[in-house]
């Protein structure tokens, strides 16, 4: 045992003197209880909005057969990309991650929204290969990976040093003929602050790289007069022998939506339909029940039936413009006005039940969970699974699961450093949920801790962990601040407990927090914590709220 102790050591970089430095953690249980999910109930052919619950932004959608794939955004979180199979569109299994080796992926010292943004993935018949392209922001720009099956393994990234911007799209054309549509800076200074366009590139299959001339196909928006912003996630699809280009408009906040134009050509002129967008929430009151918002980055996609689907990001606040779950996916069927694309008409609310013909959600336990739900991890597979999260590239390992537990090495990365902590975390599905997990642990230290974190971004998280404070432990509920600044909030001794439960609950804008050293016996640590320190309103970028289990030398 010290054999195999010492070879771990070794192998994270840890010396002897931290030998003893290792939380273990026995299960992590999440449960969601959405008061919507109480009050909907789904019969025979319906489904729940969202059909990706939690961090699950920016979808993006292709189709081989009778056979659906999806990726989301991760941003600075790893691996990268996450990626889905659906034969219904609805219930959507998770295969893996696109990105799932540091070769592809280095995030290292990247805010947390940075990192990759907006993936989308492509089938080409012609050569019977998946693509996926997306940017990295913050460290080399935008990129394409491949695979012939789409669990993997992709390739290293192939990357475009001519395609400036951001949020890149693949479209293969019938005629064997592909085209790279992306948002970056118009062709002369901007107008405004937002002021962006949409351009073309013709891209060479057989070489990966561009050929010709870019061309702007949008300047600004669908009417530039008004001064549109932030005119991005573009796609090009050709449908019945015409080409329709269709893109966000507002940026993805409360004036987020979609908008469509078509043409003879890929390379234009495109005509804009004088209905637009096609779809929004933005002129909808805020007082409606459980509001859907900030709708838009949409996908379109024709099923193996000939019906037209879209998906696409939308939020659901529990107040005003404040949710802590991020940007989620959404599924609504798209009808078709005169030849042009609707996804929902103007002035109607995204529905949380959905209908499809023949569906049933949740049909087998492989699929993502929906509604409200409860998962338990007792760490008795091979290796975690695919919904748990790290924060940026890991380049040494600092976790293992055994004999029935996730042990993690005190590492000497802290949560508010822009590094790869020993941080392990899935993504908060619901406002109102219960996260719990038992742990093992004896600081050796002061400065070793270890416990249960919701994290936000590094200067916004809440960490309930266990500290030695001279010769007794305590247990300290701490708010990430500024600067790696940190509060604490609450502190109480826990004596020369070994094992601990840790507990947070959240009820929309608020969270408590509490612990049991003794099973079933809660103390409360802290009670009617401001939740809304971790939304997006409040910390700001892209990302959702994630929970999970942490360990830290200092």
């Amino acid at each position: 045992m010290k054999k195999i102790l010492l070879l771990f050591l070794t192998a994270t970089g840890l010396t002897a003197q931290t030998s003893v430095n290792m939380a273990r953690f026995d299960h992590f249980t999440y449960q969601g209880h959405d008061p919507v999910y109480h009050e909907k109930q789904l019969t025979e052919g319906q489904y729940f909005n969202p059909i990706l619950q939690g961090y699950y932004p920016d979808p993006s959608v292709c189709r081989k057969g009778n056979d659906y794939y999806l990726v989301n955004s991760t941003f600075s979180h790893y691996p990268g990309v996450p990626i889905f199979h659906s034969t219904d569109l609805v219930n959507w299994q998770q295969i893996g991650h696109v990105l799932n080796r540091p070769s592809q992926l280095n995030l290292d010292g990247l805010p947390m929204s940075y990192g990759i943004f907006a993936p989308a993935i492509e089938y080409n018949p012609f050569n019977d290969t998946f693509y996926m392209i997306t940017t990295l922001v913050g460290r080399g720009d935008n990129f394409v990976v491949k695979a012939k099956d789409p669990r993997g393994p992709w390739s290293d990234p192939i990357w475009l040093p001519e395609v400036p911007g951001i949020d890149p799209s693949l479209f293969f054309d019938d005629n064997g003929k592909a085209y790279i549509v992306n948002n970056r800076e118009p062709a002369y200074p901007a107008l405004y602050s937002g002021h962006r366009a949409v351009w073309i590139h013709e891209y060479d299959v057989a070489t990966d790289r561009t050929v010709g001339t870019p061309k702007v196909l949008i300047d600004g928006g669908i009417d530039i007069s008004t001064q549109p912003q932030w005119i991005e996630g573009p796609h090009l699809y050709k449908i019945k022998g015409r080409y329709y280009l269709m893109a966000a408009e507002g940026g993805t906040d409360i004036n987020h939506c979609e908008v469509i134009l078509r043409a003879d050509n890929p390379w234009g002129p495109f005509e804009v339909w004088d209905h637009n967008p096609i779809l929004t929430q933005r002129d909808l009151s805020w007082g409606r029940d459980f509001p859907v918002t900030n709708a838009g980055h949409a996908d379109l996609l024709e099923d193996h039936e000939g019906n037209w689907w879209s998906v696409f990001l939308a939020c659901r606040p529990y107040r005003d413009n404040l949710f802590n779950i991020g940007r989620e996916t959404f599924l609504l069927p798209v009808t078709w006005e005169d030849g042009w694309p609707v996804i929902l008409k103007h002035g109607l609310e995204i529905p949380q039940v959905g209908e499809k013909q023949g569906v049933r959600q949740g049909a087998t336990p492989e699929v993502m969970p929906n509604g409200n739900f409860t998962i338990t991890d007792n760490f008795d597979a091979a290796k975690l699974a695919m919904t748990w999260l790290m924060i940026r590239t890991p380049h040494t390992p600092w976790h293992k699961l055994q004999n029935g537990q996730l042990e993690i090495a005190c590492h000497n990365v802290s949560i508010n450093e822009k590094g790869n902590p020993a941080f392990v975390a899935r993504r908060q599905q619901h406002h109102h949920f219960t996260a719990t997990t038992r742990m093992s642990f004896k600081p050796g230290n002061e400065t070793e801790n270890a416990g249960l974190v919701c994290f936000q971004n590094e200067n916004h998280y809440y960490y309930l962990g266990v500290y030695k404070k001279g010769k007794q432990q305590v247990v300290r509920l701490t708010k990430g601040l500024k600067e790696q600044k940190s509060e604490v909030l609450a502190e109480i001794p826990i004596g020369k407990a070994r094992q601990i439960d840790l507990r947070v609950t959240g009820e929309g804008a608020l969270m408590h927090f509490a612990i049991a050293t003794r099973p079933g016996k809660w103390t409360e640590v802290a009670r009617d914590v401001d939740a809304t320190y971790l939304s997006t309103s409040q910390a700001g970028g892209f990302v959702g709220t994630v929970i999970g289990m942490y360990a830290a030398g200092r």
